[in-house]
């Protein structure tokens, strides 16, 4: 390059690609690429050209543009966003070209029609940290437009961007929310601010098959896992340009870590032999290189996409309760608290599941909700901790009252937080509020199919309503999600009611025995196996368990205990009075 041929000029740098562009391509070649070239003819260019800008160049799965001044980038960037999600309204969700955008304010250099230097080079490190359908900019790119846009901006903190040497501020640009005031930084609405959350970055997974064909199925798989992890779990997840940079390259998950600010590792293989595909998975902690977990999965080659949608939703699935459970062993060691670190170390406390440790849990959580007003999550986890006080027999309509408050708190604070519409779900139903409790469970699985706990708090709902059939197939698949998961023992009486009321005691029975196992502290298991027992006949055993729910529970009587669980019809608390009564218990 010659620098007699280079012009230097300040300009607003766009940087856009395809999130998910393999897997689209993977799928229909000739259509996605229709597509592509459609929305740059009748949206982008036009668009782009209506705001003073040009089109630098366009690639595979993405374009470059500059602008005259910021206003006009963020002004056309917003437009190309909402007229895509139009766009794309009619267009089933698979086949969907949804855009990352990033946008840069600074110095570049032209060049025979092209454009280089660190603004450029910023620009599309930015488009990468961009969730899919967002907009991701720099800190002088907020400054001018801060204020002079009805847009809000939310602060992502400083992120080490590859290959630029100084820390970049981004900024996520809120445009999807009506509340969101003109300028407004994200501390001033309700949206979380994601900057002291654990990031996660899912590199490709490696193609062990020996077939170069099968690159795009590897590729697919690591391009779900990033946009389901990003939609369904609780923390920022690194974009794939920002990931795929690693593909088929030897690397060192530590310096990973460093490079993309990622304090969270998934890296892994595919193997396709004949009519099988094996696909390996493991986590790493970045900032220790240790294993948090890994699996491994075989299934049997049939439809494509059907096995990404079920090893993306698994290994969602599973990676989630592992990093939290990670998170809040590390909250309990830090002297600095946010209400992030205060919430984790408070569920630390509750998942011991003991009448002694949800005080301590509560406490903190009431500190992470003075720290920050407005950051759901400590709603959501203080009203699951008021729902286990009541289940341990604290002022038990009222305690279920103030879940029920607390849950519908962290749902309007933040709509589509699942573990908040889950929460809301479970103090319903043991209000007995029904269809609501059913509804809401729905809406946590809509948001995130992989919160495995979700399906057994819709289990319990259809139990309470007489659906034992589908109850037993929800609450199965919240198992086949998290077949280790700490939470399970809460989860299995919901199989073992359904059971009982199917007449199949045997099987309630047995599963109301590994409930206890798991969760003794919890009554549900105690009465399931003490009726169950009761109903097959085996008087000693049940003459046990009844003694030992009435010196837990010494003062309820045998009608109370047995109408605990919030059925709607009577006649399911009557069935299990009867095997309590055969139980042995007089009274």
């Amino acid at each position: 390059m010659g620098t007699a041929a280079v012009e230097r000029k300040l300009a607003a740098i766009v940087a856009a690609d395809v999130a998910g562009y393999s897997r689209l391509m993977g799928a229909d070649e000739e259509g996605t690429h229709a597509s592509f070239v459609a929305h740059l003819r009748e949206l982008i260019e036009p668009k782009i050209r209506e705001h003073r800008g040009r089109v630098v160049k366009t690639t595979g799965d993405g374009f470059l543009a500059t602008f005259e001044s910021v206003l006009g980038a963020v002004r056309c960037a917003v437009e190309v966003q909402r007229g895509m999600a139009e766009r794309n309204a009619s267009v089933p969700e698979p086949q969907r070209l949804v855009f990352r955008l990033g946008i840069n304010a600074g110095d570049m250099m032209i060049d025979s029609g092209d454009i280089y230097g660190d603004g450029v080079n910023i620009a599309a490190r930015l488009e990468t940290m961009a969730e899919p359908g967002g907009i991701c900019v720099s800190a002088r790119v907020q400054e001018d437009a801060s204020g002079r846009l009805d847009l809000g901006f939310e602060d992502l903190g400083e992120r080490q961007l590859k290959n630029i040497v100084r820390p970049v501020r981004l900024y996520r640009v809120i445009f999807d929310r009506p509340e969101a005031s003109a300028g407004a930084v994200a501390t001033g609405t309700q949206l979380p601010n994601l900057s002291d959350r654990p990031t996660f970055a899912v590199l490709p997974l490696a193609n062990m098959s020996g077939d170069p064909e099968q690159e795009y199925f590897a590729d697919g798989i690591s391009e779900d896992l990033i946009t389901g992890i990003a939609t369904w779990c609780r923390f920022p997840v690194i974009a794939r340009n920002s990931s795929f940079v690693y593909k088929g390259r030897s690397i060192d998950i530590k310096q990973v870590g460093q490079e993309l600010g990622a304090r969270y590792v998934l890296e892994g293989s595919v193997r396709k032999a004949g009519n099988r595909v094996r696909i390996t998975a493991q986590l790493i902690d970045a900032l220790t290189g240790h294993h948090v977990w890994a699996e491994r999965y075989d299934r049997e080659l049939g439809d494509l996409f059907a096995i990404q949608d079920d090893i993306t939703t698994s290994i969602a699935a599973a990676v989630e309760p592992e990093i939290m459970e990670v998170e809040e062993h590390r909250a309990t060691t830090r002297r600095s608290l946010t209400g992030y670190d205060l919430v984790q170390r408070g569920n630390w406390h509750l998942y011991k599941f003991t009448p002694e440790s949800i005080p301590e849990a509560q406490r903190l959580f009431t500190a992470a909700i003075e720290a920050d007003p407005n950051y759901a999550p400590a709603y959501a986890s203080m009203a699951y901790s008021k729902y286990i006080s009541a289940q341990f027999g604290a002022d038990f309509e009222a305690t279920l009252q103030s879940a029920f408050e607390y849950a519908r708190k962290a749902v309007a604070l933040d709509e589509k937080d699942a573990r908040a519409h889950m929460f809301f779900a479970q103090s319903s139903l043991w209000l007995r509020r029904h269809e609501e409790a059913i509804a809401a469970a729905r809406q946590a699985i809509a948001l995130n199919p992989s919160l495995a706990h979700a399906y057994s708090v819709l289990g319990y709902a259809l139990d309470c309503v007489g659906e034992f059939e589908e109850a037993l197939k929800t609450v199965a698949h919240s198992f086949r999600l998290r077949p280790h998961d700490r939470t399970v023992g809460r989860c299995i009486p919901a199989m073992a009611v359904a059971h009982y009321q199917l007449g199949a005691y045997a099987a309630a029975e047995e599963t109301a025995r590994r409930a206890v196992t798991l969760t003794p502290p919890y009554w549900l298991g105690h009465q399931m196996l003490a009726a169950s027992r009761g109903q097959l006949g085996r008087k000693a055993d049940a003459a046990q368990c009844v003694a030992e729910i009435r010196r837990r529970e010494p003062e309820i009587s045998r009608s109370a205990y047995s109408a605990r669980l919030p059925f709607r019809e009577a006649i399911y608390a009557q069935r299990i009075e009867e095997g309590l009564a055969k139980a042995g218990w007089s009274g």
